[in-house]
């Protein structure tokens, strides 16, 4: 299919990978060219997801009669899979010549390319057959219907806790009158790390009696200044994909299987902590608490953030200061197309973001850059991209080519997510890969390339937040996701 779809190679190669391919180049060109055709259809994409909330993606491809028609397949397949990871969804109605809406059902069965996607949106997400609709005029395309999402408001007033639940330590913070709750000497009344270990445990009582923990030592500590204090609220975040507060794909559970047990004692735990404290609990992904943190920093929406760490996470707070209810599960949706790009492990499919910017990127480039850790197992992926940055210390030229490709990478995919993301004016770049000096040459590199190839959105803000940020304001930030 990559024969008929025109690839572009970019103006700023990355060092150590010149066969890269970046999607805004080539989806660009094709609009273009399908624009100068003179036979343009339209292309309307609605992406359902859970309580019948419906995003779209307008666009156009080339009329089938066309001779350069063949390209829509490649260009449609790889637009719906990034609107699948940016939205999340089970039911996807398209308004577009009738033969690409046939070939997306053949991707995405049990036995077709995108199986993987299949199942984890139909089968764990939403509960339900993933679906591809045809739709014959316009009119049959269901109308945008994203719901009122979770507004940050930061006027509310009494007591909260505020928690994030990571793979190997959950952070709580006291919080009061919208702001983290502080001690006559500035310190944090709590914000706190407990160690845990949640992802090898079989049985669910670890994790109730673990999260409870935390709830209870953040009321211990507003106690202590209020003996009459009522906690009014507790919000959440939480790595993994949760639905209506259900926990629907979620790393820190895998330990409970099989699927039937996971529904049955995982996916309602938090229902169940809320029914426990009989107040407004509300627990949103923990890419999307991010974002609201640097927008709580920056006090202005339209932000992004991004995270590199053991993969990659993301999250949006639009213009309106809204959390949209999106997945922004960006790991999987597409950043190369060069079709002989590294291949995923679990979706099996190529090109996704999870292997360009997260510690299994830094990992693919040791090797390419002419490093060699015998002395480390390749899959150590924490402990080598720390030898990384170690030789970066020391100026290790080979080091500082793979941040730089890793730049390069970045600055062509912030221009691929404006394509998606309707407002973006921040950037909030987090994660252990974007640390220290590597760091700084991955948002140079990016830069660089938005200023040459970009111009139009090259005074993108890129926000790095404070060490305290990073300390407290995520579950800080967390407090005012409940509507009290």
């Amino acid at each position: 299919m990559n024969q008929e779809f025109r690839l572009i190679a970019p103006n700023i190669l990355p060092v150590l990978d010149p066969d890269f391919r970046p999607p805004v180049l080539a989806n660009r060109a094709f609009l273009k060219e399908v624009d100068e055709s003179g036979c343009a259809v339209p292309c309307l994409i609605a992406v359902e997801r859970d309580r019948g909330r419906v995003s779209r993606f307008d666009t156009r491809v080339f009329d089938m009669r066309h001779p350069r028609a063949a390209a829509n397949f490649f260009y449609v397949e790889r637009i719906v899979k990034f609107l699948l990871w940016q939205y999340g969804g089970w039911k996807v109605t398209i308004h577009a010549p009738e033969c690409l809406v046939q070939f997306l059902r053949s991707c995405y069965c049990e036995t077709g390319c995108r199986a993987f996607d299949t199942q984890f949106w139909g089968d764990y997400t939403y509960e339900k057959p993933m679906t591809f609709v045809y739709a014959p005029t316009p009119n049959d395309v269901p109308a945008e219907n994203d719901g009122d999402g979770a507004a940050v408001k930061l006027d509310w007033s009494g007591w909260r806790i505020g928690f994030d639940l990571g793979a190997s330590d959950e952070k709580v913070a006291v919080v009061k009158d919208g702001q983290l709750a502080l001690k006559a000497d500035g310190e944090p009344l709590l914000s706190a790390e407990y160690v845990w270990d949640p992802k090898p445990q079989t049985d669910i009582q670890y994790h109730y009696d673990h999260i409870n923990f935390v709830l209870k030592e953040a009321e211990k500590a507003i106690k202590s200044v209020d003996p009459n204090a009522v906690v009014k609220g507790i919000g959440g975040s939480s790595a993994g994909v949760f639905v209506d507060g259900r926990a629907r794909n979620v790393s820190l559970f895998r330990g409970i299987t099989p699927r039937s047990r996971f529904d049955a004692e995982a996916a309602p735990i938090f229902k169940e902590i809320q029914k426990q404290w009989g107040i407004p609990l509300r627990l949103e992904n923990d890419g999307d608490v991010t974002a609201l943190a640097g927008a709580i920093a920056l006090q202005e929406g339209a932000v992004l953030g991004i995270a590199m760490g053991s993969s990659l996470a993301a999250g949006y707070v639009d213009d309106k200061m809204t959390i949209k209810g999106w997945m922004n599960e960006l790991a999987f949706a597409p950043v190369d197309y060069n079709p002989n790009a590294a291949m995923d492990e679990w979706s099996r499919d190529i090109g996704v973001g999870a292997n360009y910017f997260s510690q299994q990127a830094v990992a693919r480039l040791i090797p390419v850059a002419g490093i060699e850790m015998p002395d480390i197992p390749a899959d150590k992926f924490p402990v080598r991209l720390k030898r990384v940055q170690e030789l970066m210390a020391q100026g290790d030229d080979r080091a500082r080519k793979i941040y730089q490709t890793i730049g390069v990478y970045f600055g062509y995919t912030v221009a691929e997510y404006c394509s998606f993301y309707p407002t973006l004016k921040h950037l909030e770049v987090l994660g252990r890969v974007v640390s220290g000096e590597g760091g700084q040459i991955i948002l140079d590199e990016a830069r660089r390339v938005l200023k040459a190839e970009f111009p139009e959105i090259a005074d993108i803000h890129f926000y790095e937040p404070s060490e305290r940020e990073k300390r407290h304001g995520q579950a800080a930030a967390a407090a005012s996701l409940p509507e009290c």
